[in-house]
């Protein structure tokens, strides 16, 4: 944790990049854990697309409905904190992230680039009025317009939100230090970015219980802790 806060301290311009491992300390099932309770009721893979949208609507809002209603019954845990006060102290320059519970936003984060969208907006798939997450999770599920609403998050088979993924590509060619938190790597195009920060030059960590197939490139690689526990413990360390 000390080489940690040493390179974070070094660093002129910090970027860093969450998965699902980021939420999962929060008690969040991961999406695509088959140990949640979502799965014994649904199969997130027949279910989180837009052909499940379009022609089993009934499916697919019950499963996005119980899918927020698991993000509200969580909260932000001690690490999400320590990123947040970083940012205000101009520690880290942004946060890119796979996630899409929304937690970084509300433990006070502002320069988040969402590669998959977010639960905290929801809107008419039909002709984008928005919509509460209250509304939506105690059964408004059509708009006025007869639509489905739908949670804003990229299902499979939509593009990934441009303006998201050019800031994220503009932050990881501008990093001096890309820190990994909780991500398996494997999902493209997501993974690419910090391959682009350590070819122009920055160094990376990665913090993650398994290997990832970028270990290699590694500049630090800590798999022997709890993400909040490590944040908190480098925070205290700066």
């Amino acid at each position: 944790m000390r080489t940690l806060a040493e390179m974070i301290q070094e660093s002129n311009y910090t970027v860093v990049f969450t998965g699902a491992g980021m939420s999962t300390e929060s008690g969040l099932p991961d999406f695509r854990s088959a140990k949640g309770g979502l799965w014994e009721k649904f199969n997130p893979e027949e279910l989180a697309n837009v052909h499940a949208l379009e022609n089993n609507e009934a499916a697919f809002l019950a499963f996005y409905q119980s899918r927020l209603a698991d993000v509200k019954a969580f909260a932000p845990h001690q690490g999400h904190h320590v990123l947040a006060s970083w940012e205000k102290k101009n520690r880290i320059q942004g946060i890119i992230t796979q996630n899409v519970d929304g937690f970084h936003h509300d433990a006070g984060n502002t320069k988040v680039m969402e590669l998959h969208g977010t639960f905290r907006k929801l809107y008419c798939h039909h002709c984008g009025q928005a919509f509460q997450q209250d509304d939506y999770v105690q059964g408004t599920v059509h708009c006025t317009c007869g639509g489905p609403i739908r949670p804003g998050i990229v299902l499979f088979g939509e593009m990934l939100p441009e303006d998201a993924f050019r800031q994220a590509e503009k932050a990881a060619l501008k990093a001096e230090l890309f820190i990994v938190l909780g991500s398996s790597l494997t999902v493209t195009p997501a993974n690419m970015f910090p391959v682009l920060a350590k070819e122009n030059g920055a160094k990376l960590v990665i913090v993650n219980h398994d290997a990832t197939p970028l270990d290699r490139m590694a500049d630090l690689v800590i798999q022997d802790q709890q993400i909040g526990e490590l944040l908190t413990a480098v925070d205290q360390a700066l």
